[in-house]
């Protein structure tokens, strides 16, 4: 178009207006998405879909199932009660002491929690930065206790937390010292071999660089971990964190186990209680399983991009 002679206000609109329809034209020009590539699309939705389907149903049947009445859970399969009632969850708490069992498992998964965030996170860094005679060694060794089931330790360590810890912190005036209950859970999850692992793998993907400069800061290893590492390991510290939440959260062995007490039950134990040897209360069961699993979920929604992010980072290292 010539806009020679043309006012500068009317020159700039007229060019405008010709790129304009120079873009609507090459739009119409790109042909769209071929029809084999919209089915292929269509199928996976469609399968991804029905996966998500089939792990959702359950869930949603035992929140279904947490508002009937015990007489509708064994009426039939459906999705939806047929008598609306909140009385499962009523006599979850009342009945049986769920509040109870709730406080008991959050000081234990707290406890858990916090201990494999501190130790966790010195020894990765350990395990990562300095420079040990055995260091390899020591850490396959680590690793090696992932092979290692409950189980197969439960007598050597039951006869550890019995007789020989109270024996040893009685040299020190702690007598009549008892590990058989809550302190005995907490003491044998202080650090776990998968958190050691996430963090260090995570803590070597940190360029040493950020080392050198606190070096020459003259910071030593323990300041440099605390002021330059550790602020840079959000995303390992909370992958540690909700994984360690979570399985202290749900374990049944160790508290089974060690908790003789019934004021310390923890939800799984708890949850147990719900089952007799002719009957099973539905109602309040399923209650109770949405109840515990709501601090779970709540947390992994919070931190789930730092989740991500620090599992992505600590496996692309060796």
């Amino acid at each position: 178009m010539d806009v020679e002679g043309l006012p500068p206000t009317q020159a700039v609109e007229e060019l405008a207006l010709e790129g304009e329809a120079a873009a609507g034209a090459g739009a119409r020009g790109i042909p769209g998405r071929e029809r084999a590539d919209r089915v292929r699309t269509a199928i996976a939705y469609t399968v991804m879909f029905l996966v998500a389907a089939l792990f959702a149903i359950p869930f949603l049947w035992t929140v279904s199932t947490s508002f009937r009445t015990l007489a509708d859970t064994v009426a039939g399969f459906s999705l939806l009660p047929r008598h609306w009632t909140t009385s499962g969850y009523h006599e979850a708490f009342h009945t049986f002491n769920f509040g109870r069992y709730t406080l008991n498992s959050a000081i234990i998964a707290g406890a858990i929690t916090l201990s494999n965030l501190v130790l966790a996170s010195i020894g990765g860094y350990a395990f990562a930065r300095l420079r040990f005679p055995g260091r390899e060694v020591l850490f396959m060794l680590v690793l090696g206790t992932l092979m290692i089931p409950d189980q197969l330790r439960l007598v050597p360590i039951y006869l550890m937390l019995v007789n020989w810890i109270p024996a040893w912190v009685g040299h020190v005036g702690w007598h009549d010292a008892s590990f058989v209950n809550r302190d005995g859970v907490i003491l044998i999850q202080l650090v776990s071999a998968t958190s050691l692992f996430l963090m260090r793998q995570y803590f070597l993907t940190i360029p040493r660089d950020l080392e050198e400069a606190a070096k020459l800061d003259a910071a030593g290893y323990f300041k440099t971990y605390r002021k330059v590492m550790l602020p840079l390991a959000g995303p390992a510290l909370a992958a540690v964190g909700i994984l360690t939440f979570q399985g202290t959260w749900n374990a049944l062995f160790w508290p089974a186990v060690l908790l003789q007490d019934k004021s310390q039950y923890t939800i799984p134990i708890g949850i147990a209680s719900f089952h007799f040897a002719y009957q099973t209360l539905w109602p309040p069961l399923m209650a109770a399983s949405v109840l515990a699993i709501v601090p779970i979920l709540l947390i992994f929604i919070l931190f789930q991009r730092y989740f991500v992010a620090g599992v992505a980072a600590a496996g692309v290292k060796g």
